[in-house]
């Protein structure tokens, strides 16, 4: 059966992790809903980081009652928060980049301080990694983040066509075995999802240490039409560039040397 033949997948992997601290459990209560983001499907993704709807309300109420996680909101916004400023009062039409599953959410944190005209929608299903995340907001909040704890592929589904500048999928589970390579985020049809979403000439960045994993994707990406690597030399995939920090994942370096690809939206 090829790629495109497959139905629809389930999200596999961790939702949780170890007991949350009173602290740690605090964030999820308080904080996160302050970042969460509510998908309005078709509407365009920079809506989601305008400021709420009278304002902003200090330790409202309002706050408290907000998701902890992904969700469908009514008007498509964000719950109303105490972010001292928001990333695009003026409306929409701004860049927005998407990270498929953040981690522990360094890159995520760094790509939204460096870009703060960008918004930076994060998915992460794993609790704990959205806790790590929380916890760098908490001392330093930053107003172009926003995070869904759930399936990336919702988000994707929701997007309107040509919407994204930027997507990173970095070091996703490279399901080694045979069996679970159906698992594997990147597949045709996702990459099919991922061209309409994509603007003409956005990036896709993927990094991994599994080898397996990178001549899987390598395979697929030149294989689909709607993408081409825009590597020129050894160099390019095998060092990671300036603007792209280090995560403790990639540091771990479990299965072995990092490799840095990049492909362009054609």
């Amino acid at each position: 059966m090829s790629d495109a033949q497959h139905p629809q997948r389930k999200l596999y992997g961790r939702r949780k992790g170890p007991k949350l601290s009173a602290h740690q459990q605090y964030l999820i209560d308080d904080l996160l809903p302050r970042f969460a983001l509510h998908l309005n499907a078709g509407a365009d993704p920079s809506s989601y980081f305008l400021p709420p709807p009278g304002g902003e309300v200090e330790n409202s109420q309002a706050q408290r009652s907000g998701s902890s996680g992904g969700g469908i909101a009514i008007d498509g916004r964000p719950p109303p928060g105490s972010l001292r400023s928001q990333t695009f009062p003026q409306g929409g039409g701004k860049q927005v980049w998407l990270e498929v599953g953040f981690g522990g959410g360094e890159h995520l944190y760094w790509q939204a301080e460096h870009n703060p005209d960008v918004g930076l929608i994060g998915a992460e299903p794993y609790l704990n990694g959205v806790v790590k995340l929380l916890s760098k907001l908490a001392p330093a909040p930053l107003s172009n983040i926003r995070t869904y704890m759930g399936d990336a592929r919702e988000i994707i589904d929701a997007l309107p066509d040509a919407s994204l500048g930027r997507v990173f999928i970095l070091f996703p589970d490279p399901w080694p075995k045979t069996r679970h390579h159906k698992r594997r985020f990147i597949q045709m049809e996702m990459l099919d999802a991922l061209a309409r979403v994509m603007k003409p000439g956005a990036e896709l960045r993927f990094a991994s240490d599994d080898v397996g994993y990178v001549e899987w994707t390598l395979e697929r990406f030149m294989a689909h039409p709607a993408f081409a690597w825009i590597a020129t030399r050894a160099a390019d995939w095998q060092t990671r560039p300036a603007d792209w920090p280090t995560t403790r994942y990639e540091a771990k370096e479990l299965h072995g040397k990092p490799v840095f690809l990049a492909f362009s939206r054609v």
